[in-house]
């Protein structure tokens, strides 16, 4: 049976005349589209457009919550009471399905972005809040987890519907977590390396880390941040590197349990 895989990108990330990565051509490669929702990134006008965009080009949409932090990129760590956590998640998957619904589409997952994403990684209690807030506002929504992360032990437990992701574009710790973007390496650039390297993943159906440690790990999907200078390269250099390998690239359906 041929293997397939979803390629997604966060995206939508612009705000008023500022203009953050090339959405218009990633929506051409990429097979689901992570569409930030205003607190970290975007704003209405960009949402409206970018979802219509990826309806246009039959990308799948998600909901892509972060911290409320435009100046940070969302990607500061900030300390929020579970019950604040979870109305700042209800607010903003509320509002990217009220766009998506005028756009004729609809949110069929939802993704944590930044810093909210890397420290719910390690903390469960954390990831359980955002996605119970999530599957109160719709129960059927797909969760799009860090692979063999304390994110993925949360919605196991939950029983909800799910899917697992790597990165193109980032290095890993040994456990399974991203290299912090501060440190040399974390962040990769060169296309040629990233399209073999999750080829090799994806075969091995394994993360691969810095030290050269294989995790086994659910592989549904493969992340390309829309904000990296190389975005789109890199997202063709791993979409042709799939298919040359003899993996097809298709949406993800979800897992449950």
């Amino acid at each position: 049976m041929t293997k397939t895989v979803d390629l997604n990108a966060d995206m939508g990330e612009s705000f008023g005349p500022w203009t953050m990565g090339d959405d218009a051509a990633l929506l051409g490669i990429v097979s689901s589209a992570n569409i930030a929702c205003g607190f970290h990134a975007g704003d209405p006008d960009v949402m409206a457009r970018t979802m219509a965009m990826a309806h246009e080009n039959g990308v799948g949409i998600g909901a892509h919550p972060g911290f409320p932090d435009l100046q940070g990129f969302g990607r500061r760590k900030m300390h929020v009471p579970h019950d604040a956590l979870a109305n700042m998640i209800r607010y903003q998957l509320g509002a990217a399905q009220g766009m998506a619904r005028a756009a004729g589409t609809q949110v069929r997952h939802l993704k944590l972005h930044g810093a909210l994403s890397n420290m719910a990684c390690t903390d469960h209690a954390m990831a359980r809040a955002c996605y119970e807030a999530a599957l109160e506002v719709d129960p059927d929504i797909i969760i799009m987890v860090l692979a063999a992360t304390a994110m993925e032990e949360a919605v196991r437990r939950l029983g909800c519907n799910w899917c697992g992701e790597i990165f193109a574009d980032r290095a890993y710790n040994d456990d399974g977590t991203l290299v912090d973007r501060s440190l040399p390496g974390a962040v990769i650039h060169d296309p040629a390396l990233a399209g073999p390297r999750i080829l090799q993943m994806v075969d091995e159906g394994a993360i691969i880390t810095e030290s050269g440690k294989r995790i086994p790990a659910s592989i549904d999907t493969i992340c390309l941040h829309g904000d990296t200078a190389e975005a789109v390269q890199l997202a063709q250099s791993v979409r042709t590197s799939l298919t040359e390998g003899g993996i097809m690239i298709r949406q993800f359906t979800g897992r449950r349990g």
